[in-house]
């Protein structure tokens, strides 16, 4: 996971250059957290480093540092386990982390419910939080997480809204550069659950004040129109029946037209066309899945991912070449992902993780350090 997706992150304005560099030495990295919450103290607050090394094993990291691997007995009596970190009593709290991809979670006034389960091949495996679906444990308690992967070649991570909001979170990375992104606005919290309560359609997102639901995990929930997009994705589709579509994914342009079949088809003039790609549904959009689907080959995935970010910024329509650079474009047609533009809106960069393909461009909340020295994660106030 170096980034929510690895296609056009080469193009992120706040990122440190990836071009060829020797492997980054150290195996791990200190983690502070820090409560600047303003609305819970810190013997309220517990926090879960849990991940995959490179072999694919499920584990979660102590307190001091250790890496534990998941085991069904670690679930207790309540049938779940407790992987909690308590905060310091005050001040900071750092956590060595060890070469790793995972989530750091925060839990606010009660712990986290992480089950112990067996996956598909047979490993043990955690079941995470799914604070979107009313069934799962963990709906009524406040939590949040931040993304990151540490390898060999450096810190990459995010701060996250791809499945929901909660809990205002910045990230501080030091090394190579000094770095910070997520960061909201003086009020950004409740600005982002008023202004998504705000739009009829999105209104049903917002859980009470405990979170704002992601519109694709709400229109699974029965909460968000399943046509949204629809009239929308017709007219885009119609316009480039009858008209060249551009997109530079940084290493080719692209291009076609919608044809009689209703798929999309663009090549780049040197015989590489990517996959055909049927007009997607609301679904599609919100998932960036589906007919949008980014397969990692470096031709049809980078077309997909510029199609879906197109689609919830809703520049498709207006502009035949993708990508438009222009945020102050984005977000314009009255049917547009209002929450990802909420998201935005509320940062003090103007960068949010609104939805998967939020990093075409480099808008999302993402950084990296080549050389990591240290990095910091905030609860900012509420």
């Amino acid at each position: 996971m170096l980034s929510r997706r690895s296609f056009l992150v080469a193009t992120s304005a706040g990122a440190v250059a990836l071009a060829v560099r020797p492997a980054w030495a150290a195996t791990t990295l200190p983690l502070t957290i820090v409560n600047n919450s303003g609305a819970y103290d810190n013997t309220s607050i517990w926090c879960y480093l849990v991940g995959t090394d490179s072999s694919g094993t499920q584990f979660h990291v102590t307190a001091d540092g250790a890496i534990v691997p998941v085991s069904l007995s670690d679930n207790g009596s309540d049938g779940f386990t407790d992987y909690g970190i308590p905060l310091a009593s005050s001040g900071g709290t750092t956590i060595t982390v060890p070469k790793m991809s995972g989530r750091l979670y925060f839990a606010l006034g009660q712990k986290l419910k992480f089950k112990a389960v067996t996956d598909g091949a047979g490993r043990p495996a955690l079941q995470y939080p799914a604070g979107w679906v009313s069934g799962d444990p963990n709906y009524g308690i406040l939590h949040d997480s931040v993304e990151f992967t540490l390898d060999d070649l450096g810190m990459h991570c995010n701060t996250t809204m791809v499945d929901q909001f909660s809990v205002p979170l910045s990230i501080q990375l030091t090394g190579a550069a000094s770095q910070s992104t997520g960061t909201l606005k003086a009020g950004g919290r409740a600005q982002i659950f008023d202004q998504v309560r705000a739009q009829a359609d999105f209104a049903n997102l917002v859980v009470d004040d405990l979170r704002v639901i992601a519109p694709g995990h709400g229109l699974d929930a029965g909460k968000f129109s399943t046509t949204y997009f629809d009239g929308y994705t017709d007219q885009v589709w119609s316009k480039y029946a009858g008209t060249d579509l551009r997109l530079n994914t940084g290493s080719a342009t692209f291009s076609g037209r919608v044809g009689p079949d209703g798929n999309l088809v663009v090549s780049d003039g040197s015989g590489r066309t990517a996959n055909p790609i049927a007009r997607p549904s609301t679904r599609d959009i919100l998932f960036c899945d589906g007919a949008l689907a980014a397969p990692n080959d470096g031709l049809t995935g980078p077309v997909a991912a510029l199609l879906g970010a197109a689609l919830n910024r809703t520049t498709l329509l207006d502009h035949a070449d993708q990508p438009v650079s222009d945020a102050g474009a984005f977000y314009q047609n009255p049917v547009t992902n209002h929450y990802a533009r909420v998201m935005h809106a509320a940062t003090t960069d103007g960068r949010a993780y609104g939805f998967a393909f939020d990093d075409v461009g480099g808008f999302a909340s993402y950084i990296e350090d080549p050389a990591p020295t240290s990095c910091t994660v905030t609860l900012t106030p509420f």
